[in-house]
């Protein structure tokens, strides 16, 4: 199955199969989604080396944790968040390894931290950071929304919480989000 003819009905039937334990079934849906999960790293890290690497391990957790995908929605909705959190965990290592802010000039902006499509995706993670500190049960959802443009009912379906839920969530991360984004916080 080529990865442009996999239709959602395909895929979610090749993740039950790998599900199952069919090893060639695990083989094809990796195969699918791969192109997908990297688009979607890549809407997160700016630089293709370290989306990359972010996919792989994304394709990993994949291969891993397939049993935890319960089958209520679709598995790709399932996969965003898997490579979502994958791109996170990248973005938070980097970050980790980086050049102490002080060591760098101030004079113009640094390229490797700004993008530039809507700002800089790398002021959202930081953002998304702080706010996870004190609201981990945020930023989830308005990423799912917010970046990735899910409907409010897929995400209440994939994070099993009422709809309501999710949109009072959604609406207290903007809350929370404005301020760090302008710079005000």
């Amino acid at each position: 199955m080529r990865a442009a003819a996999a239709t959602p009905d395909e895929i979610d039937d090749l993740a039950r199969r790998a599900q199952d334990g069919d090893r060639d079934a695990l083989d094809s849906l990796l195969a699918v989604v791969s192109p997908r999960t990297l688009a979607i790293c890549r809407g997160v890290l700016p630089y293709s080396s370290d989306a990359e690497d972010a996919c792989q391990e994304a394709l990993l957790s994949v291969a891993t944790k397939i049993g935890s995908w319960h089958g209520r929605g679709r598995f790709t909705t399932w996969l965003h968040v898997v490579a979502l959190n994958s791109a996170r965990t990248t973005y938070r290592k980097l970050k980790n390894q980086a050049i102490p802010s002080d060591v760098l000039p101030l004079d113009r902006p640094d390229p490797r931290t700004t993008s530039v499509i809507a700002g800089t995706r790398l002021d959202l993670l930081d953002a998304m950071e702080s706010i996870e500190g004190d609201h981990p049960q945020l930023v989830e959802p308005l990423l799912l929304r917010d970046v990735y443009g899910m409907a409010y009912d897929e995400i209440a379906a994939l994070l099993d919480l009422p709809l309501g839920t999710v949109k009072a969530q959604i609406h207290t991360g903007r809350k929370l989000a404005r301020p760090l984004l302008r710079g005000d916080a």
